[in-house]
């Protein structure tokens, strides 16, 4: 360990200068190299070897924690075979932090969440297959995320496009949500023969309505009466008076004909994959989270804990998705609003790169977020002053930073987080279906500033709880979004906003209590190669509740619907689709990342 201070004794003519206090705070140093060793102490000198190693030694070392610690992460790739969990027993004390950090700047230490796959052999002249130890639900290649093998194939390696669409046979399946009924030109009988039972199917459920999206195995397919049936109920019927849904097939090894593509044979543990480089830069997921930050129960939570410059990458997904559960009570729990079991994420899909529960003052700064298997960040339920600033997302297979404050009623656990100078891009990659560069939901006195989201199936930035709330019971009041770029939103998604609001203010009268200004929103645009059932696409859409905001100074681009679709219980000053739009009083050159981002702006 290196002990300095903080303030240095300045030698002067008449003697001494006597320090501030803020000068007398000291920090201890610690050091975790790739090279470090089991027995060493986390000097300079003997570094441990992991962040791990580092937790556990510094349980003992900060009992009587008298000065901020810092964990100096060398320059290199630690593999995360297991996800590295911090709890209270980790927290820092006596009003002193403890910081991990990357010690040669942003991005250079890298916690994998992925290893090599090894043992490939010749399947044919294009495709390798390899046996493998655990199972996984994405796959990346040199640091690109692959695609599941997929009917119909995808055109761009960035779009969900294009779709099939189901059909109704009778009108007595309508209301059904495990049996997907095709068009027979669309599915080759010569499949029934061998039908893989490893496929799966990606549909947005609810017919015309482009709202969510399942991801769900298949056990089995009837080519006389032509329907999939799925092992797990979709989120909504599959097909409505205007629409059938939009799905495609996926995880069958007929589906792997280009290269970029793999396929899963769970029975078998085995993978193929047709590279579309070398074989030998193939990464499989360990772990769905890499960082963990879980107190025990709101009343013992993990605090005055800080993780700077580092860089997450790789993590994995799961087999079945669905948001949320079907019907009011489905959770098994009894609440207040038993409605709200529709409107949160099932407990098996509460997880990002980073999960923090039951958490205080922790700060996420200069991290770079890429290639998850899920969200990136996700704050569950009791969380308080949480700061997710000056750091990239990117490549994300769902939302970018979701807030998830638990059940309207029952206490509010979580808010006064600020989010900030963040650049949030490609999010939604495997859930398109409600995905967002930041979701809030259910929570209040945040602040979100200095943020771009590009690139988005669906929404950029989410406020939601649910129309049935009482304002008595409702917790999102008094977040402030501020200095905000949107872009390319809404790509593969309709009735919708690329700023969202949902079940906000409910019952009048409507004070003002939410805040947005200096906000600018590209295009709105649908990819056209989707084949969008659903309504248009906006700027800015508070649905159902969605009063008691303030915006000022916004602007919209090009979109299918109307730029800003509300209720009036708003209070809109300067915005472009109200007449007598001043783009002088727009702070342009603010809006976005701030000129102290530390990492090059994705191209």
């Amino acid at each position: 360990m290196i002990f300095r201070s903080l303030g240095t004794v300045v030698l002067l003519l008449g003697g001494l200068t006597a320090p501030t206090a803020a000068a007398e705070k000291a920090t201890c140093d610690y050091y975790v190299s790739p090279t470090g060793g089991d027995r060493a102490d986390g000097s300079a000198q003997r570094p441990w070897k992991s962040v791990e190693q580092a937790r556990d030694q510094l349980r003992e070392k900060k009992k009587h924690q008298k000065c901020d610690i810092v964990v100096n992460v060398k320059t290199g790739d630690y593999v995360v075979d297991k996800t590295i969990t911090f709890t209270e027993a980790d927290s820092g004390e006596n009003g002193h932090k403890i910081t991990y950090r990357s010690a040669d700047g942003p991005g250079k230490a890298r916690l994998l969440g992925a290893k090599p796959l090894t043992g490939w052999q010749k399947y044919n002249d294009t495709i390798y297959k390899t046996k493998v130890d655990r199972g996984f639900y994405t796959l990346f290649e040199d640091g690109k995320r692959a695609t599941t093998a997929r009917y119909p194939n995808r055109t761009s390696h960035d779009l969900w496009s294009p779709y099939l669409f189901s059909v109704l046979p009778e009108a007595e399946y309508q209301a059904v949500h495990n049996w997907l009924f095709f068009d027979p030109k669309d599915i080759p009988k010569e499949w029934d023969a061998d039908f893989d039972k490893n496929a799966q199917m990606v549909v947005w459920s609810g017919g015309s309505w482009s709202w969510f999206t399942d991801t769900v195995p298949l056990g089995g397919a009837d080519f006389r009466k032509n329907f999939f049936t799925l092992n797990n109920d979709a989120r909504f019927s599959l097909v409505n008076s205007r629409s059938g849904s939009r799905y495609f097939l996926q995880n069958t090894l007929r589906f792997l004909d280009q290269p970029g593509e793999y396929y899963f044979d769970f029975a078998n543990s085995e993978v193929y994959y047709w590279p579309k480089g070398s074989i030998d830069k193939v990464m499989a997921p360990t772990v769905k989270t890499i960082i963990s930050l879980a107190g025990s129960s709101p009343d013992r939570r993990v605090q005055n804990l800080a993780f700077d410059g580092l860089q997450l990458q790789y993590s994995d997904f799961v087999d079945w998705y669905r948001y949320g559960w079907n019907a009011p009570g489905d959770s098994g729990y009894e609440h207040k609003y038993p409605i709200y079991d529709r409107q949160i994420e099932m407990p098996r899909n509460r997880f990002g790169m980073i999960t923090v529960t039951n958490s205080r003052d922790i700060d996420l700064t200069r991290l770079h977020l890429s290639d998850s298997g899920y969200t990136g960040v996700f704050l569950l339920f009791a969380n308080e002053r949480v700061k997710v600033s000056d750091s990239l997302l990117d490549n994300l297979g769902g939302d970018g930073i979701k807030v998830e404050g638990g059940y309207p009623g029952e206490g509010d656990i979580s808010g006064h987080h600020t989010i900030t100078n963040n650049y949030i891009s490609h999010v939604g990659e495997l859930v398109p279906g409600d995905a967002a560069g930041i979701e809030l939901m259910s929570t209040g006195n945040n602040t979100v500033s200095n943020i771009v989201v590009k690139h988005s199936a669906r929404y950029g930035i989410s406020l939601e709880v649910r129309p049935e709330i009482k304002n008595e019971d409702n917790y999102a009041r008094n977040n402030k979004f501020s200095y905000i770029r949107l872009e390319e939103t809404g790509l593969d998604s309709g009735d919708m906003g690329a700023f969202y609001t949902y079940g906000v203010h409910n019952v009048e009268p409507h004070p003002i209590d939410n805040y947005v200004s200096q906000m600018v929103i590209g295009d709105v645009i649908n990819d056209p190669a989707g084949q969008m059932p659903d309504s248009g696409t906006r700027g800015v859409h508070m649905d159902a509740g969605g009063c008691g905001f303030a915006i000022s100074n916004v602007e919209v681009g090009k979109v299918s619907d109307d730029k800003y679709q509300a209720y009036k219980c708003n209070e809109v000053t300067n915005a472009n689709w109200v007449d007598g739009f001043d783009t002088s009083k727009m702070e342009y050159d603010k809006i976005g990342v701030t000129s102290a981002f530390p990492y090059p702006i994705p191209s």
